[in-house]
C-alpha cells in the first residue's frame, strides 16, 4: 500500500526527463498514469494462478497505440503465461543505452488474509490497496506512463532507453531477468541500470526524510526441515512424535540469532540513519556503527525488527505441515525456514548452523536459493563511476531523486529483501497494514 503523495513524487522525478508542456498535459499524463497502475493491480500475476503475459501484452497495446513501432515492443518468454516485455525508445546514438527495469510479477495473495479484494485497486483515506502497489508495479506504471509521454513528445535522449517488464522476480523458475540475459542480452544491454526496486524515498507521517539508493540485498534461500517417523494408531500415543520434534527443533530456533556483521553499506546506513533518527536509538546505531560495539547497544537495537534485519543474517519458519490423518501418529512433519543471508556470507554455513541449532533429530533436506550475486556495492554516490568530463552515477541518482532541490540527504542502503530497501519501524513509503505487511 502506498502513500498517494509517494506515488505522485515518483511520477514526477521520472517527469523530469522531458517536457510535459501544459499544466492541462501535466494532469493528462497523472490520469494515465492512475489507470494504467489501476489496470496493473487488477491483473493476478501471481506465481500460482495468475498470468504475467496478460500484464505484459496490456502495456505492449498502450505503447503501440502511443506510437512505438512493433518491432521495438517485444512481448517474450519461456512460455505462455511468463512473457516479459521489453522497448525501446531510440535516441540519436551517442552514448550507451540506459536500462530502466521492473518486474510485474507479486507475491501470492490470499482474500482472507486481506480486508479488501488484493487484486481489487482501492484508493482509501489517501493510500492505495491492492497486491503489487508497493512491490512494484506503481513502478512499472512509473515507467511505462513516461516511456508513452516521451514518445509522444517526440523526445530524442543522446542514447537508447529501454524498458523491461520482467516475470519471476518474487519466485517462480522462469526469472526474466536471467531468462533475457541468457537468451537474448542484446535486446537489454546498456551501459547502466536503472531499477526501481532498488530505492526510494523514507518518510515519516507523510513528510520525506531521505533518499535511499540501495547498493546492497541479502541473499534469499528456503530450507525445508523434516523428521520422519514409524507412526502408528492415535488410540496409542508415544512421545516420539514427529510433528513434537519438529516443534521442538522450531522453538529452538526461534531463540536463537546469528551474529552481528555489519559491512561498508550497513555500518554507513546505521551512522548516516542516526543524524536523521534523534534520541536513544541514534546513540545506540551511532555505537553500533563503531569496530567494537558494545553487546548491550546490540542487543537493544536488534528488539526493533528492521534493524535486527540489518545487523545479522535472519532465518525465520514460514510454512508447516504434518501428518496423513486425524486418527493417526504422523509419519512425516516438514517446516519451511526462509534465511535472508548477509552479503559475502556461504549458504552452506548457514545450513550447517541451522542444522546444530534444531539438533539432528530435525534435519536439513533441501534448500532453494536465488542464483545472483548480491556482494555488497562500492559506496558511489560522492566518487563512484565518474569518467573524465561526466558527471558520477551517484550524482545523477541524487539529482534524479531530487534531493538536492528538496534539501534532502541520500545515501546508499542494504535491502533486506521485503521491497523496502530501509527506513525504521516508523519509516516506510507507506502505512503497516494489509499491503504493506503482505508485499
Amino acid at each position: 500500500m502506498s502513500l498517494w503523495k509517494n506515488w505522485w513524487m515518483l511520477v514526477g522525478a521520472f517527469l523530469s526527463l522531458g517536457p510535459l508542456g501544459s499544466g492541462e498535459a501535466q494532469e493528462e499524463v497523472r490520469q494515465q498514469s492512475r489507470e494504467i497502475f489501476r489496470e496493473l493491480i487488477e491483473i493476478n500475476t501471481t506465481d500460482s494462478v495468475g498470468n504475467v503475459t496478460t500484464a505484459a501484452e496490456a502495456l505492449a497495446q498502450r505503447l503501440r497505440d502511443a506510437g512505438f513501432r512493433e518491432q521495438d515492443v517485444i512481448v517474450a518468454g519461456p512460455n505462455d503465461r511468463k512473457k516479459n516485455l521489453v522497448v525501446h525508445l531510440h535516441g540519436t546514438g551517442q552514448e550507451k543505452p540506459i536500462l530502466f527495469l521492473a518486474h510485474l510479477d507479486v507475491v501470492e495473495a490470499r482474500r482472507e488474509d486481506w480486508t479488501t479484494d488484493p487484486f481489487q485497486f482501492v484508493e482509501k483515506e489517501g493510500y492505495f490497496y491492492g497486491r503489487g502497489t508497493v512491490d512494484i508495479k506503481d513502478g512499472a506504471a512509473i515507467l511505462v506512463t513516461n516511456f508513452i509521454r516521451l514518445k509522444k513528445a517526440g523526445f530524442a535522449p543522446n542514447r537508447d532507453l529501454i524498458l523491461a517488464l520482467t516475470a519471476d522476480e518474487e519466485g517462480g523458475n522462469f526469472n526474466g531477468v536471467e531468462w533475457l540475459l541468457k537468451h537474448h542480452r542484446d535486446w537489454i544491454d546498456a551501459e547502466y541500470c536503472v531499477n526501481l526496486d532498488g530505492g526510494d524515498f523514507m518518510s515519516d507521517k507523510g513528510k520525506k526524510i531521505y533518499g535511499a539508493v540501495q547498493a546492497s540485498e541479502k541473499v534469499y534461500v528456503d530450507f525445508q526441515l523434516e523428521v520422519k517417523n514409524p507412526g502408528g494408531h492415535s488410540s496409542r500415543p508415544t512421545r516420539d512424535n514427529a510433528i513434537y520434534h519438529l516443534s521442538e527443533g522450531l522453538a529452538r530456533l526461534s531463540k536463537f540469532n546469528f551474529p552481528v556483521e555489519l559491512n561498508e553499506i550497513t555500518r554507513s546506513m546505521l551512522e548516516k540513519s542516526a543524524a536523521i533518527e534523534g534520541g536513544p536509538l541514534a546513540k545506540d546505531m551511532k555505537a553500533a556503527a563503531q569496530p567494537s560495539p558494545d553487546v548491550a547497544v546490540l542487543v537493544r537495537l536488534s528488539e526493533n525488527e528492521f534493524y535486527n534485519a540489518i545487523l545479522r543474517t535472519t532465518c525465520v519458519a514460514t510454512m508447516l505441515s504434518g501428518g496423513h490423518a486425524p486418527n493417526a501418529l504422523p509419519q512425516t512433519a516438514r517446516a519451511n525456514v526462509n534465511c535472508r543471508i548477509l552479503p559475502g556470507e556461504d549458504p552452506s554455513k548457514i545450513k550447517d548452523s541451522l542444522a546444530k541449532v534444531v539438533d539432528d533429530i530435525t534435519f536439513i533436506k533441501s534448500m532453494r536459493t536465488d542464483q545472483f550475486n548480491h556482494a555488497p556495492a562500492q559506496i558511489f554516490l560522492n566518487t563512484g563511476f565518474a569518467q573524465p568530463g561526466r558527471p558520477s552515477l551517484g550524482s545523477w541518482v541524487v539529482y534524479g531523486l531530487g534531493c538536492e532541490t528538496q534539501n534532502l540527504p541520500a545515501f546508499v542502503v542494504m535491502s533486506t529483501g521485503s521491497g523496502i530497501s530501509g527506513g525504521s519501524a516508523n519509516w516506510s513509503s507507506g502505512n503497516e497494514s494489509d499491503a504493506e505487511k503482505n508485499e
